[in-house]
């Protein structure tokens, strides 16, 4: 029993030792499925730009707190214990008899100070710009987010594109496949040159090429893809929307340019930026306005622990400036930086209007483009067709046949680029729109 017992287990460590390296293997990973949904939470979690202007938001309500502390009460409690000697001639004290040094002696204070702005315009417009401010840098945060769903959609897109294309190159290889073939057996039976057998080989060669091409392109865009939405950049993805046409009725121009001036985020920044300008310049002008302050503290001393009385203070401080050069050059710094938001609020609204007209040109543009691309798609297949059968039946050469070859690879690539450039303009509309990420789930059809 010993001994077949040692056979077993020699030769269970044979076994594993010819599988050890079949099972050390590394088995690929599986493809991550990507909806477009789903890129696009993913790359808002995980893009700088938009963490970025999230610390931004925190950090100007932080600045807005400590703007607001200014007008709220401050208090304090400050225990102290004192022990000197006085040189009461040094302060004019001189009797005669006196002597010049008192003390030593204790003194322990125990006392709450309190300090309440009642009125002072200065620190509350300084307030209300610091909201305007925390309102922009929301704003910005919400331009960053839109931009950043821009971003990956397009992305996005241009994986479809390049996987659409593949998949043409491959279609095409397989037709140049059925055609060298259809060549080698015509010219078998005598009825095609060595000609068209060589001219269909290059054909297949070419197209071979075109979709190792493609294939790599295919490869590089989804590497892109998964660096933009966090993902390491040897990420697997596939696709779970392909390519499609879905049709957009456009919005008429002079209604989407006014929605856009109300929902671009980058527009009301700057009009938050404008507002923040203005109060802060308003509370420039109040430096010179009068300041009330309304002061108290309350506690007890002595010369020992046993020995405190009670005392305490209320005072009232009415504040007037009387010179401050400071507020003349604060008022032109912030008058300049007034002057440089207004001309670029402006130039901002006339830029809104370009992207919104560029965006609708192009949608119609580009819808149009399917249309005819579709047409021109559909007659390149006929043609390819009837090239084939004269070919098959001897009436002509495969010349033809290559020609329609190339015009069939020229219509696949003008439909796809037609839907491209359609879905693109859709996306292109959604962003100059402003509400980016309310929108784009419409214009592109997902549910």
């Amino acid at each position: 029993m010993t001994l077949v017992r040692n056979i077993s287990i020699l030769a269970l460590l044979a076994f594993l030792w010819q599988a050890g390296p079949a099972c050390g293997e590394r088995v690929p990973p599986a493809p991550l499925r990507l909806t477009l949904e789903q890129a696009i939470r993913r790359g808002i979690d995980t893009n700088l730009a938009l963490i970025t202007a999230v610390t931004r938001v925190a950090e100007a309500e932080g600045s807005h707190e400590r703007q607001l502390a200014k007008y709220l009460p401050h208090a304090r409690l400050e225990p102290s214990f004192t022990y000197q000697s006085i040189n009461i001639r040094a302060l004019g004290i001189n009797f005669a008899g006196s002597p010049s040094i008192v003390g030593p002696f204790t003194t322990w204070d125990f006392r709450a100070y309190a300090d309440q702005s009642i009125i002072d315009l200065q620190a509350y417009h300084q307030i209300k710009a610091s909201g305007k401010d925390k309102q922009a840098r929301v704003q910005d945060f919400r331009d960053v987010r839109n931009q950043v769903i821009r971003e990956v959609a397009g992305q996005y897109l241009q994986v479809q594109s390049l996987l659409a294309q593949a998949e043409a190159a491959q279609s095409r290889v397989a037709t140049s496949e059925t055609l060298e073939k259809l060549a080698r057996d015509q010219h078998d039976v005598g009825v095609a040159t060595g000609v068209d057998v060589l001219r269909a080989q290059v054909q297949l060669a070419n197209d071979r090429q075109s979709l190792m091409v493609a294939q790599n392109a295919v490869k590089q865009s989804v590497m892109m893809l998964a660096r933009t939405i966090g993902l390491s950049p040897g990420t697997p993805l596939v696709l779970a929307e392909p390519l499609a046409y879905k049709a957009l009725e456009a919005p008429q121009i002079e209604e989407a340019v006014t929605d856009a001036l109300k929902q671009r985020a980058d527009y009301r920044s700057l009009s938050l930026q404008h507002d923040s300008l203005e109060e802060q310049l308003k509370a420039s002008r109040a430096r010179y306005y009068p300041k009330l302050t309304l002061s108290a503290n309350y506690g007890g001393n002595g010369p020992t622990l046993g020995d405190l009385q009670q005392t305490g203070l209320v005072k009232v401080d009415l504040q007037f400036t009387i010179f401050d050069l400071d507020r003349e050059g604060e008022r032109k710094e912030l008058q300049s930086r007034l002057q440089r938001v207004e001309a670029q609020i402006a130039d901002e609204r006339r830029g809104i209007e370009q992207d919104v007209r560029g965006a609708l040109l192009n949608l119609e543009s580009s819808g149009d483009q399917v249309k005819v691309a579709q047409e021109g798609l559909t007659l390149a297949e006929r043609e390819l067709t009837m090239a084939e059968d004269r070919f098959r039946h001897g009436v002509a050469d495969n010349i033809e046949v290559v020609n329609a070859q190339d015009a069939l690879a020229r219509a696949q690539q003008n439909r796809i680029l037609a839907l491209t450039g359609y879905a693109d303009a859709k996306i292109a509309l959604a962003r100059a729109l402003g509400d980016t990420e309310m929108t784009y789930r419409s214009f592109l059809g997902i549910q």
